[in-house]
C-alpha cells in the first residue's frame, strides 16, 4: 500500500471562525481529503487493510449510482492493477448512459454489474451473495460491503482517534455506514469524545456502529454519539440552505466543502456551537471526509 503513497497523517488546521469564536470554541480542521488524491479521506483509511487482506484478488462491493464508494475502489484497482467489479442498485440504469461517477468507475476499469432493488437489498443473504459473484464471473472475489465498513475497516480507522489523541476535545464527523465513526472512537484516549452527524434519515446507525465495534474490537469502545438532524432530508440531499452554507464556509476558509457529506457535519457543528453544546474552552475538530469530485 506504501506504493499509493498516503499522506499520513492528514494534516490538522486550525481556522478562526466567529461562529465558533464568539462562544470561546476553537476548531480545527482534520483534512483527510489531503491524503491521496484518488483514495480520498475516510476512503484511504477503509479500503487500505482491505486491499491487504485481498492480495491482489478481484474486489467486488456495492453502491448506488453516485457512490463514493464505488469510485474510491475503481481508482484502487486502477492503481494496484487489480480487478474490481461493482454492483450498482438499480437495473433500471443498465440502458441508460453512465452519469459522470459511474463512467469515472468504468474509465478505470470497474466491472459494472446492474441489479435490481429488491435483490440489492437482499445483497448480504449468502444464496443472493453468491449469485452475484457468479453473474459477476468472480466467484473467489474478495467482498467489501457497501460503504467499505467491515471490521478491517474499522481496524483501519482507528488510527485516525491516534493521530487526534491530545490534540482536542470533541471530534465530529458526517456518517454514512458508521464505520469511520467506529474505527474513530477506538483510537481516542479516555476523554475525548467522537460526534457523528449521519446523512440518512432512519435513526437506525447507533446499532451499526456498536455492531462494527463488536466486530472489531469484541466490543463498544470509546465515547461516541450521534445527533440525528441534519441530514437535510436524507442521502443525496442538498437544499438552498445547505448548498448557501457550503459556498460560504469555502468563501471563509478557503476549503472544498463536500456537500453529501462534510457540509452537513459542518452545518451541524455551527448550529450545535450556537445551541451552547460545547462549553468555553473546547476544542472541536471537523473531520472533512472528502472532498467534491469533479
Amino acid at each position: 500500500m506504501t506504493d499509493l503513497r498516503p499522506r499520513l497523517p492528514s494534516p490538522l488546521q486550525e481556522v478562526s471562525d466567529d461562529r465558533f469564536g464568539r462562544y470561546g470554541v476553537r476548531l480545527l480542521l482534520k483534512r483527510e481529503d489531503l491524503i491521496h488524491p484518488e483514495l480520498i479521506g475516510n476512503k484511504w483509511r477503509k479500503l487500505a487493510p482491505n486491499l491487504e487482506e485481498a492480495a491482489g484478488r478481484t474486489l467486488l462491493t456495492f453502491g448506488g449510482a453516485y457512490s463514493n464508494h464505488l469510485r474510491a475502489t475503481a481508482a484502487a484497482g486502477r492503481l494496484l492493477g487489480q480487478p474490481t467489479v461493482g454492483v450498482v442498485r438499480g437495473d433500471e440504469l443498465a440502458g441508460r448512459p453512465l452519469n459522470p461517477s459511474l463512467a469515472r468507475c468504468a474509465a478505470d476499469g470497474m466491472r459494472l454489474r446492474f441489479v435490481d432493488r429488491s435483490t440489492y437489498r437482499r445483497k448480504t443473504e449468502p444464496d443472493v451473495l453468491g449469485k452475484l459473484l457468479d453473474t459477476a464471473g468472480a466467484p473467489d472475489a474478495y467482498v467489501v460491503p457497501e460503504g467499505g465498513s467491515n471490521a478491517a475497516a474499522v481496524r483501519g480507522c482507528r488510527a485516525l482517534g491516534e493521530e487526534l489523541r491530545d490534540r482536542t476535545d470533541v471530534v465530529a464527523l458526517a456518517c454514512g455506514t458508521g464505520g469511520t465513526l467506529a474505527g474513530l472512537a477506538g483510537g481516542l484516549a479516555p476523554g475525548q469524545r467522537a460526534l457523528g452527524i449521519p446523512v440518512l434519515r432512519g435513526g437506525f446507525l447507533g446499532d451499526g456502529i456498536q455492531a462494527l465495534q463488536e466486530e472489531a474490537f469484541g466490543g463498544r469502545r470509546g465515547e461516541w454519539g450521534l445527533d440525528e438532524r441534519f441530514h437535510f432530508g436524507g442521502y443525496a440531499r442538498v437544499t438552498p440552505e445547505l448548498e448557501t452554507f457550503a459556498a460560504d464556509f469555502e468563501r471563509r476558509h478557503g476549503v472544498p466543502v463536500e456537500r453529501l457529506y462534510v457540509a452537513k457535519s459542518l452545518y451541524g457543528l455551527v448550529a450545535l456551537a450556537e445551541e451552547g453544546a460545547f462549553a468555553r474552552g473546547t476544542t472541536v475538530t471537523a473531520v472533512i471526509t472528502g472532498r467534491p469530485f469533479p
